[in-house]
């Protein structure tokens, strides 16, 4: 199996091989407490019935009974105040993944605080700036946790949301599964972290075999889409719909139809959509996920009902989401920077700076260190920055990925305008926390240094971090 872009460019419907399935600081002050106690997450084992009923059931590891975790939803500029009680028997944290939010607040080891071990506690405590899509996940030895069930959405409401029908979540995900209907535990793999890293099996929506979405004719639906996978990449087409993006990774942009008829996720990766249900009564359309090359499958149906419609006529235009109060990069006077992705299977990496010292890759591989930034291979999270920022600076960072996998790259901490991938200008230049590259590609993007600390900058295709692709940004 070959996971990763045929080639460096998208063609219209089809940009990836794959496998196929075993079934079908607060920035704000407060405006006000979201709950009087903590809520508690407590990550521990569960047994869950995940694959069909013909398979056993799996242990998986969860947030409560079932992954994923409950669904925290509160409205923009209130407080966050969740207890994270350690059931495992590993060490643990809470990454708020897209969040600006206080550096301690992070949930990063050895970076931002220090890991919850078992039977210890640790309360996350912030405001919450920013209105949109974000997600919840570990950052303590993240493939393995995060590929047994350790995540849930976190969705932060506009004081004055569009007027929908619906606002639904779906949390998209793969599983390596194998038929005794465990979860495999290969997550140290040499393959997948020098290749496209760890894609499962057996795809979910919200944790289940997907369900179909059953609809009214004219119904208006806010579907919030979240990629957790360790690394497959989704490309969600709403068969038959024209589909609006409202949101990309939680920020609004202008809404606009699908390029390439795909709501296209890297992991990490979330989209707004404004699904307008336009079809005839008692009609049926699929959901399909036509990111892999060759790869196209059914995620799952809208089916309309036999009744009456929701209303006589579509809503019409859909209306833009009012901005985030994010700080506008000064182009003309940012500095620039620059970052190049080199290692990989058939990258040609001839060595790293590894644990201070240039290693060459023969040395590299025996510790599973495949990836480097700027030539420096991680191996801890505390390490020094790769690019130290004056608090309230504007930069200019350009990424070039020296090889042949794709590469979503995240930034802790910030957002920050994609302005360019594969050196054309991309529209509407986007507010994200995560861009993607393409195998052989490009990306620039520009942001404004303003909230302090030291923040990772990292690969979120889940082997290549644990490969050695991640970096740290100090903003002083």
């Amino acid at each position: 199996m070959l996971d990763r872009f045929s080639s460096g460019r998208m063609s219209r419907r089809t940009l990836l091989k794959g496998s196929t399935a075993l079934a079908a600081a607060s920035l704000l002050p407060a405006s006000g407490a979201w709950a009087a106690t903590p809520q508690i997450l407590k990550p521990a084992q569960h047994r869950v019935q995940l694959l069909p009923s013909k398979y056993p059931e799996t242990t998986i590891w969860a947030y409560g009974e079932n992954s994923p975790g409950p669904e925290l939803r509160l409205k923009q500029g209130e407080r966050l105040q969740v207890k994270l009680e350690n059931g495992l028997d590993q060490p643990t944290t809470i990454h708020w993944h897209g969040l600006r939010l206080p550096n301690a607040m992070d949930g990063v080891p050895g970076l931002t605080q220090d890991p919850v071990e078992p039977g210890e506690s640790f309360t996350y405590d912030f405001v919450v700036p920013d209105a949109g899509t974000y997600w919840y996940h570990p950052h303590v030895n993240s493939s393995e946790q995060i590929g047994r069930g350790l995540y849930g959405a976190l969705i932060v409401e506009e004081p004055n949301p569009p007027k929908v029908d619906r606002d639904i979540v779906w949390i998209l995900d793969d599983w390596r599964m194998k038929q005794d209907g465990t979860i495999s535990d290969d997550f140290v793999n040499g393959h997948d972290i020098s290749h496209g890293g760890r894609t499962g099996n057996y795809i979910t929506i919200n944790g289940k075999v997907p369900a179909p979405l059953s609809v009214r004719k004219n119904e208006r639906i806010r579907l919030r889409l979240i990629n957790v996978a360790n690394a497959r990449i989704f490309g969600v087409n709403f068969e038959n719909h024209d589909v609006k993006a409202i949101a990309i990774d939680g920020h609004p942009v202008e809404p606009h139809s699908l390029q390439y008829d795909m709501a296209l996720l890297a992991s990490g990766q979330r989209m707004d959509i404004i699904l307008d249900c336009t079809g005839e009564t008692g009609s049926t359309h699929r959901v399909l996920d036509i990111a892999y090359q060759n790869q196209e499958r059914m995620l799952t149906e809208i089916v309309y009902e036999d009744t009456e419609p929701a209303r006589p006529a579509p809503m019409g235009e859909v209306p833009s989401l009012p901005a985030n109060p994010l700080s506008e990069p000064d182009l003309k006077n940012a500095a620039r920077h620059d970052m190049v992705i080199t290692g990989g299977a058939m990258g040609g990496l001839q060595g790293a700076v590894y644990k201070g010292e240039f290693q060459p890759t023969s040395e590299l591989v025996k510790e599973m260190k495949i990836w480097a930034l700027n030539g420096v291979a991680a191996h801890t999270t505390a390490m020094l920055p790769m690019f130290a920022f004056d608090k309230g600076s504007s930069h200019i960072i350009s990424v070039k990925n020296d090889s042949v996998f794709p590469h979503p790259m995240h930034l802790h901490g910030h957002a920050f305008r994609i302005l360019k991938l594969d050196d054309k200008p991309v529209p509407h230049a986007p507010w994200a926390d995560t861009v993607l590259l393409l195998g052989n590609g490009t990306a620039e993007i520009a942001l404004v240094a303003d909230n302090p600390g030291d923040w990772l900058f990292h690969c979120h295709i889940l082997a290549h971090v644990q490969g050695g692709m991640s970096s740290v940004i100090r903003v002083t």
